[in-house]
């Protein structure tokens, strides 16, 4: 038999053993297996004498995490999601894709850029910084998100803010090497489909086949990607419509006309751009393929992530591009991240400026082989520190 682990090695505070911990603890979504890993993250605040709680909505089957030291103000809130993507076949990856193996000074594994490792260091961090505020050497709060659902648009951050765990400012912990995003890009997924008339092949013509649209339907929304590339936003750089899926006649005989053709289109949303002014673009392109080429096509919008942004100079931006440039050479230029993250969720839902920032490459994610460079993680838990220190001895007033 093999000895239970010392409760040091299952809660350790060691940035790699912790990071590796959560690695190793799948939570991929699709499905949404996150409950496993936040009960842990749960159980590691308990242990360490941190208030935490095991939240169930949106959906009691994917728990995930609050956890608060402190109640003064100005409160800052420490985001990441428990949520990885899909690994994919382990026999293409050199390292099993939820070992937590540390070799070379990285940490191998689905999540380990994005972004377990961005979730132990806020935990460490909420650890380290525990002291300071419960003795009043530091007025402020921290409180710290695991989040659900991140990578399907599911409302895990939202749902957490609602519940109370909000605060004055946030950060959103995505991988961006420790650089500072004040704006990001939006994203909405829209289904345009278009009916057929099932019928043989080997006698087309008594029916009508929806893939014979497939051709005009392309050419006009490769006119509107073109179109939109003219827009730029000068953080977050162009917006862009591209077709990602194409399906028609699934679980059908290949012998058989589809009875419905649809693709994919995925908008890319800039910060001056709204949800309905890119319906009413999408809406447009359809009446006008509908109206030139009689396919009778509908849309529908699936996943959407709207765009945010605050001001370049917002204090919290400046003070993390302070710290970032002090240990490590991220550039200190205003930036925007392409990506989509749950920074929006504080700035149009909850109306709290936040920023996306954290350590290791955004490259990463997503990849096989995924990996985050530890001492590229120590930089990132030593600016998180230094500037969560900075935020809580602050006014609350200079963020507004």
């Amino acid at each position: 038999m093999n000895p239970e682990p010392s409760e040091t090695k299952r809660y350790p505070t060691d940035l790699p053993s912790l990071a590796a911990a959560l690695v190793r603890l799948e939570s991929e979504n699709p499905p949404g297996n996150e409950s496993a890993c936040a009960e842990y993250v749960h159980d590691w605040f308990t242990h360490h004498g941190i208030e935490s709680t095991l939240v169930d909505e949106p959906d009691p089957d994917r728990k995930q995490v609050g956890a608060r030291i402190g109640s003064g103000r100005p409160t800052v809130v420490l985001n990441g999601h428990l949520d990885v993507v899909p690994a994919g076949d382990p026999d293409e990856w050199t390292y099993p894709p939820y070992g937590g193996v540390i070799e070379d000074g990285r940490l191998y594994g689905r999540g380990s850029v994005d972004m377990k490792t961005a979730i132990a260091i806020a935990m460490l961090t909420a650890l380290n910084l525990r002291s300071a505020i419960e003795n009043g050497s530091l007025d402020g709060s921290i409180v710290v998100h695991a989040a659900m659902g991140e990578e399907t648009a599911d409302p895990g951050t939202k749902s957490l803010l609602d519940a109370g765990f909000d605060g004055d400012i946030g950060v959103v912990l995505e991988p961006t090497q420790c650089r500072v995003a004040t704006s990001e890009k939006g994203m909405a997924w829209y289904e345009i489909s278009w009916p057929g008339e099932p019928a043989h092949a080997s006698d087309p013509d008594r029916g009508t086949n929806p893939i014979d649209h497939v051709r005009p339907v392309l050419a006009r929304l490769n006119d509107y990607d073109a179109s939109l590339r003219e827009r730029r936003d000068s953080l977050c750089g162009q917006a862009y419509a591209t077709v990602t899926q194409i399906s028609a006649g699934e679980g059908s005989n290949k012998a058989v006309l589809a009875d419905r053709t649809a693709v994919t289109l995925d908008r890319r949303i800039l910060p001056d751009e709204t949800i309905d002014a890119v319906d009413d673009e999408i809406e447009q392109v359809v009446s006008e393929l509908n109206r030139d080429h009689g396919i009778e096509a509908t849309w529908d919008r699936a996943e959407t992530y709207s765009s945010a942004e605050i001001p370049i100079d917002h204090p919290l931006a400046e003070i993390f591009r302070e710290h970032s440039t002090a240990v490590t050479d991220a550039a200190p230029d205003p930036w925007g991240i392409r990506a989509s993250t749950d920074v929006r969720e504080f700035i149009n839902h909850a109306d709290i400026p936040a920023i996306t920032w954290g350590p290791g490459s955004l490259a990463q994610a997503h990849t096989v082989d995924e990996y985050v460079d530890l001492d590229e993680a120590r930089d990132g838990l030593e600016i998180l520190e230094r500037a969560a220190r900075t935020i809580l001895s602050m006014d609350t007033s200079e963020f507004d």
